[in-house]
């Protein structure tokens, strides 16, 4: 498996969304585990919806991910290549021009429908002799052309995920495979990418499955080795099925949503199996956990509540170190690790930062309670300042006020956060400060 080469081929004609990420993180996961190389092909042989902005925005989406290409090819700068193949293969006889305009083909697939036959083109192009070619093209019908495929033979494949794959080629259509414009569509141009890419695994969604059997055709036609192929379920949401709102979340959305990128990975590598979703702080977990056998084939449900929850577990274990740089300016990692189980994102220290140094809002507390903070404040002036100061403070007060449970640590969160909840105590008054605190307890005073 040392050799294993993956690809990942999105079109460039918007961003990803969170199936194309899931798809992206298989293939890079497969090569990875391998110890082999995941390629990024973009497919931007349509010209007028291919955009440099897309791309980019790919490539962008793929490093926030972590999810590194060891190779890149434009499908745009490959169609010399294309050209020499499908020359290749109209000398052999294995592709042959079609007349037909999208209303005749249209009214075919009536009239078959009608009938009750099977919706397969009928080969009538093929009765066409060389004159009538000639005279078609001559009244400027431009053809399309399709490639012919072999009906003497079943077309069988181990498919990586779905098991033993088994297709009557008389059943299927022969694919078109260039438009009369000349603009290729994605099946040929596929097989001959994957051939010249030296790709040994096509990992895709089950959409694919009976594209896959028209490819293995092509592979053999132009003298190639077909690669391991493993088509897996496709994503749905909750509702069960692929809404809007989820066909357009991609790492962009997740980003604003402060998705932390281990945690969106960590959730769609296990989504379609029946393994537990669980918080992971590395790649290398993910790696070695990756299994297609896993895999069923029953639609991955995608939640984003699921998510949500996923990404906070995350956070809650995520380092110091890694979150760093996205902290407020003179955070220490003290003070992280006393925040991190109290926050959903990243981005939601900075308030827990801000009441640390004492930007916080006015707290609500009873005439009594005020008296009992800064009551307080004379305790803890009299105690030894240290990390149990919080244990020491609420003992004391405790023996002289009578007060327990919620009635003695509910009003000293208040006066010294502003907030009823929030991080254990006895992590936070250190880094509130012995002065700092005495001055927040006194402060409340009526």
């Amino acid at each position: 498996m040392s050799g294993t080469v993956t690809r990942f081929a999105p079109s460039p004609t918007g961003r990803l969304h969170v199936g194309n990420i899931r798809l992206a993180l298989h293939n890079w996961l497969l090569a990875k585990q391998a110890g082999g190389r995941f390629l990024l092909r973009l497919d931007d042989t349509d010209g007028e919806r291919s955009t440099e902005a897309f791309a980019d925005a790919i490539v962008a989406d793929l490093a926030w991910l972590g999810l590194q290409a060891d190779g890149t090819v434009r499908q745009s700068d490959r169609f010399g290549l294309y050209e020499a193949e499908f020359a290749r293969l109209k000398a052999a006889g294995r592709v042959y021009p079609c007349y037909e305009s999208p209303q005749e083909l249209d009214l075919k697939r009536k009239i078959a429908a009608g009938r009750g036959l099977p919706l397969i083109y009928d080969r009538a192009a093929l009765a066409l002799s060389d004159d009538d070619r000639a005279r078609l093209e001559a009244e400027g019908h431009a053809p399309h052309w399709r490639f012919l495929l072999d009906r003497d033979e079943p077309i069988a494949w181990a498919d990586g995920i779905r098991g033993e794959q088994r297709f009557d080629p008389a059943n299927l259509s022969d694919p078109v495979i260039r438009r009369a414009d000349g603009s290729w569509l994605y099946l040929l141009p596929s097989v001959i990418d994957d051939m010249a890419m030296g790709v040994t695994h096509v990992l895709r969604g089950e959409d694919h499955v009976s594209n896959t059997a028209a490819q293995l055709q092509m592979f053999s036609a132009l003298g190639g080795a077909a690669p391991v192929f493993a088509h897996e379920a496709l994503l749905v949401g909750r509702e069960g099925k692929l809404s809007k709102r989820l066909g357009a979340m991609g790492a962009d959305a997740f980003r604003e949503m402060g998705i932390e990128p281990i945690a969106l990975k960590a959730l769609l590598a296990r989504l379609g199996t029946s393994d537990p979703v669980e918080p992971v702080w590395d790649d290398g977990t993910l790696v070695t956990g990756f299994d297609l056998a896993r895999f069923g084939r029953a639609p991955a449900r995608f939640d984003e509540g699921e998510l949500a929850q996923l990404n906070a577990r995350t956070i809650h274990g995520l380092a110091f170190v890694a979150v760093a740089p996205r902290l407020p300016l003179g955070m220490s990692a003290e003070a992280w690790e006393a925040v991190r189980g109290n926050i959903e994102k990243v981005e939601d220290a900075a308030g827990w930062w801000r009441v640390i140094e004492g930007q916080m809002a006015e707290p609500d507390l009873s005439v009594e309670d005020r008296a009992f903070a800064a009551g307080a404040a004379e305790v803890l002036a009299g105690l030894e300042w240290g990390p149990g100061a919080w244990k020491a403070l609420t003992a004391a007060l405790k023996e002289t006020s009578g007060r327990s449970g919620k009635a003695l640590f509910l009003p000293l969160r208040l006066a010294l956060t502003g907030l009823a909840h929030g991080p254990d105590m006895g992590a936070l008054l250190p880094l509130i400060g012995r002065d700092a605190a005495i001055l927040r307890l006194r402060g409340v005073a009526v």
